[in-house]
């Protein structure tokens, strides 16, 4: 388990003066890492931190002589703490690396992001279990929640090809779909497209093919997470998804944050993993003290939209929702290391898991429009009279999370956002 040392202490301020500012996604206590390059640029994407507004390109500062970010990812977590002492301590107020170091910034705002690594394979979870819930009632209303869900990290493997960074449109998928009481299928353009409100975890150090990950040593290897919106077409989805699971209805896109928020960063924000009473303890190899301690992580989950009209009217994204991921999440993400691995399943640095969609217990906290909409029975109203029951060409959907604690400084995920495009 990752702990908290100097580089969180909350009187720690940095030169950088946007890191001081109250209610910043990136202070020094923060340090994400991401890959960017200057806007408009051919030059290669470089590995840099989020620092307030600006990025700290850590190769040009001297601290990495790589541009690789799977091969940063892949060191041990001791090395990578002794990077973060090193960022941390030069961006201190008072640095002496503080001459040298302003070379190396580079406002936001003149960056473009990449996927922060490059990801060899992507999995899919479905730890939301009132997600799950509430659109098992949908289509099973006397069996909501089917007996494998309390025991075993359900979840399936994606396309890591369609992974996109924050920003990138969203196309429309096309594909097969069938009406209750229609005797054929029919093919053209998904009519519910959905988003879903996601965590997604990235893999540090892997393991090598058939050594399993035990659940004491899981942590060490991930390396961080980020934002995650895994796009998804509930028409298609429920014409093909039995009996194989989803395909064409996820596989057109999916959308993660430019930003990497390190286990380290995230040591004050942890919470104890407690099943509800009455449910199934894990299996042994689920289980672990450290896990019990502090195996959640509490990170605050935000869901904005704006719509092509509010747009052309100049007005401002609005909530949609807003849940806790502590509350959402049935398993931990030690917990699907674990599960991934126990067959002998070999990871690699840079592999992404998804959490599965993120829905608290009310419509207020749902992770989809399927939840809020009931399926689409009850369209969700706009502040501007809009309404929706799911995604219009022309919405933007924009994905926020935070971690805020008394006694520590609040660091942000950053945002995955896309649009949808006919």
């Amino acid at each position: 388990m990752y702990t908290i040392d100097a580089t969180h202490a909350p009187q720690r301020k940095s030169w950088v003066e946007a890191a001081n500012a109250p209610g910043a996604d990136f202070p020094i206590q923060n340090l994400p890492f991401g890959r960017f390059r200057r806007a408009g640029s051919n030059e290669a994407f470089r590995i840099g931190v989020a620092i307030g507004d600006q990025v700290l390109d850590l190769r040009a500062a001297g601290l990495i002589a790589t541009d690789d970010m799977n091969t940063l990812m892949a060191a041990t977590p001791a090395n990578r703490l002794q990077l973060r002492h090193a960022i941390s301590d030069g961006l201190t107020a008072g640095s002496p690396a503080q001459g040298e170091w302003k070379k190396a910034l580079v406002p936001q705002e003149q960056c473009e992001y990449t996927l922060p690594c490059r990801v060899g394979d992507y999995t899919d979870f479905y730890t939301g279990i009132h997600h799950a819930t509430t659109v098992g009632k949908l289509f099973r209303p006397d069996n909501p929640l089917l007996p494998n869900y309390q025991w075993v990290p359900i979840g399936y493997h994606g396309r890591a090809s369609s992974l996109v960074i924050s920003g990138t449109a969203i196309r429309r998928p096309n594909g097969q779909t069938k009406a209750p009481d229609a005797e054929v299928p029919t093919f053209g353009p998904s009519r519910r497209l959905d988003y879903e409100l996601e965590l997604g975890y990235y893999i540090g150090q892997g393991n090598t093919l058939g050594a399993p990950i035990s659940i004491d040593d899981a942590e060490a290897h991930l390396f961080g997470l980020g934002m995650f919106n895994d796009w998804s077409a509930r028409d298609l989805q429920a014409w093909e998804y039995q009996p194989l699971g989803p395909f064409l209805s996820k596989n057109f896109g999916s959308t993660v944050s430019p930003w990497i928020v390190t286990m380290e960063a995230l040591a004050p924000f942890r919470s104890p993993f407690v099943r509800p009473e009455g449910d199934p303890q894990p299996l042994p190899y689920l289980d672990g003290a450290g896990n019990r301690q502090q195996g959640q992580i509490d990170i605050t989950l935000q869901v904005l939209i704006q719509t092509a009209q509010m747009r052309a009217a100049g007005e401002t994204p609005v909530q949609l929702s807003s849940g806790r991921a502590s509350e959402a999440a049935y398993w931990t993400a030690a917990q699907l290391v674990a599960h991934h691995t126990v067959n002998g399943c070999n990871l690699q640095p840079g592999d992404l898991f998804g959490s599965g969609t993120l829905s608290g217990t009310t419509p207020e906290s749902a992770g989809s429009l399927l939840e809020m909409s009931m399926g689409g029975k009850n369209p969700v109203t706009l502040p501007n009279g809009e309404t929706r029951s799911f995604l219009q060409d022309g919405d933007t959907l924009i994905l926020r999370g935070w971690c805020e604690r008394e006694g520590a400084v609040r660091i942000g995920l950053g945002e995955a956002s896309g649009t949808i495009q006919g």
